[in-house]
């Protein structure tokens, strides 16, 4: 298989990864996914590492249904303000308070475990692993709250 550019850049892009480590996994394994897979545990064994940091920044996002009638705010925390204003971050935050709309979690535990509106195999605790690995940085979130007229 001929490893090309654009199959490093789309590697680095799912993963996060540095541009030589996703061209090294791709150059040894020979196939797209798998070296995905492997990049993505590897970020994940590294983010294990993070947990314990001090995450003393971070967005608060809102989202309104089209409706106009559900609204909810999310506070996602990072580790440094340039995260904070990172696109792969911002997501992830617009993301979830996407989530709390239209799910309704009652509490955090209940809202990692649920599965992702616009991508039902994964978990929105999945999401912040892969903007841990992605970014470099310890995310977490920290509260949220849903509003919806007459409740």
């Amino acid at each position: 298989m001929k490893i090309t550019a654009q199959m490093i850049r789309e590697v680095r892009e799912e993963t996060g990864a540095p541009m030589l480590r996703a061209k090294k996994v791709l150059e040894e394994v020979g196939d797209k996914k798998k070296a995905i897979e492997i990049l993505k545990k590897e970020g994940f064994e590294k983010m294990a590492k993070r947990t314990d940091r001090a995450t003393g920044a971070g967005v608060v996002v809102s989202y309104t249904h089209h409706t106009g009638k559900v609204a909810s705010l999310v506070e996602l925390l990072c580790e440094t303000d340039f995260v904070a204003k990172n696109e792969v971050f911002l997501e992830v935050a617009n993301n979830i308070a996407m989530q709390v709309a239209s799910m309704n979690p009652k509490d955090e535990k209940e809202l990692l475990a649920q599965e992702f509106v616009k991508d039902p195999g994964k978990k929105i605790e999945e999401l912040i692993k892969e903007a841990t690995a992605k970014t470099g940085e310890n995310i977490k979130l920290s509260r949220f709250t849903r509003i919806e007229i007459g409740n």
